[in-house]
This record gives C-alpha cells, sequence and structure tokens, in this order.
C-alpha cells in the first residue's frame, strides 16, 4: 500500500492536507443522493452540487463507484421542472398570496432517477438533467449538458452533448462491462492497476480474456 496506508472509502480527505478534493460517500446526508465507494468531487463538499432536490423530491441520484466529477458540476433534479401542459409554467403554487393547488403528478415532467455508472468521468462545469442515465466508463467533456443517456465506454461532449466517439471497440467494452474492475476488493484493484492504466489495449484485451476463463491478472 503506497505510504503504508490502506485505501478507505470512509475517509472525506484522501489527499493528506488538501481539502478541495473529497471522497463523496461519506459526506452525504440526503438519504435518496446514493454513491459507490472512492467517487469524488474537486471540491470540499458535494450536495450544493445537487440542485432542484427537496424532502418531497420523487427521484434519486445514483453515482457508482470510481467516479470523477470535476469541479463545478451540477446535477438537476427533476423539481426543476415546470407544468408545461397549461398556458403558463409559472409554478403559482410555489409561492406565497397565490391561490393555486400544487398540480397534479401526471401534469408535472418527470424523468425518473438519475443514474451514473461506475468509473464515469464528468468533466469542469458540467450539467447532468434530471433523468439521464450515463453508463460505466463513459466521458462527459467541460461544461457539456447532458440531457440524454451516454453509452457505457462513449465519450460525450457539447451543449447539447452529443457523442464523440466510443473510447474502445465493441470487444474491450465487452470486456471490461464483464470484468467490472470497480467491483474487486482492494488488493486484487492494487494488483490490477498495471493492467488499468496500461495504454497496450491489446494487451489489456488479452489478459481480460483470461479472466473471462476465470483466470484474473496478476
Amino acid at each position: 500500500m503506497k505510504n503504508g496506508k490502506r485505501p478507505d472509502p470512509h475517509v472525506i480527505h484522501p489527499i493528506a492536507g488538501y481539502d478541495k478534493e473529497i471522497y463523496v460517500k461519506p459526506t452525504i446526508t440526503n438519504p435518496n443522493i446514493i454513491v459507490g465507494d472512492f467517487t469524488y468531487i474537486a471540491d470540499a463538499e458535494f450536495e450544493s452540487h445537487v440542485t432542484n432536490f427537496y424532502p418531497w423530491s420523487r427521484d434519486q441520484l445514483i453515482i457508482g463507484k470510481f467516479c470523477q466529477i470535476a469541479a463545478g458540476v451540477e446535477f438537476v433534479m427533476n423539481d426543476a421542472n415546470h407544468q408545461m401542459n397549461a398556458a403558463t409554467t409559472f409554478p403559482f403554487y410555489t409561492l406565497e398570496g397565490w391561490e393555486m393547488a400544487p398540480p397534479a403528478p401526471a401534469d408535472m415532467p418527470f424523468k425518473g432517477n438519475t443514474v451514473i455508472g461506475n468509473d464515469v468521468w464528468i468533466g469542469q462545469n458540467a450539467v447532468i438533467l434530471p433523468g439521464v442515465h450515463i453508463g460505466d466508463g463513459a466521458i462527459i467533456g467541460a461544461s457539456s449538458v447532458v440531457g440524454s443517456h451516454v453509452e457505457p465506454y462513449t465519450i460525450a461532449a457539447g451543449n447539447p452533448a452529443r457523442v464523440l466517439r466510443k473510447r474502445f471497440d465493441d470487444e474491450l467494452i465487452d470486456l471490461l462491462l464483464r470484468f467490472r474492475w470497480w467491483d474487486q476488493d482492494i488488493e486484487t484493484i492494487n494488483r490490477l492497476i498495471p493492467l488499468l492504466t496500461c495504454s497496450d489495449l491489446e494487451r489489456v484485451k488479452t489478459e481480460l480474456k483470461k479472466f473471462a476463463d476465470r483466470s484474473i491478472p496478476a
């Protein structure tokens, strides 16, 4: 283990003496935000990055393990929406003095949970809109506005975000999705780091095929 320390998903500050990068999971207070081990954000806190999220909200924000969230990223939840099937979108019911009952749930746009996979890198100042699903291993470009689902191991960027390309060929993507390195124990992941960070993708593919045959790369 580096410097004699074992990685600990329960610590808040994983970089000694630096408080502008935190592991998100141990800081969460909202039960409708679910975050996996070792996901970090480049900030001193996380929940202010989740907007329009109230005690009565129906949706959840679900983020996997080992995600990398840059500074300024915003997750916009469903209660940012206004009623769109009437003459006005003005939310009278939320403001004092106006005689309007809340719209029926069926009259409000609702796109379900926002789900971010594992090992996803979200670039600085990106905005993730309600109900979006981003697959494992995807990369979201800086300042992107993501309103549609993003497939695993895909690079998307822009406003609105568009797919630029797949990160790898289909065979390697399939091997990675079956391997699910983020679900291995800490000791195994430490042994796998030379492979996970190897730029020789043919070698990576060869080793992952061994795993498919029930042999974990050493």
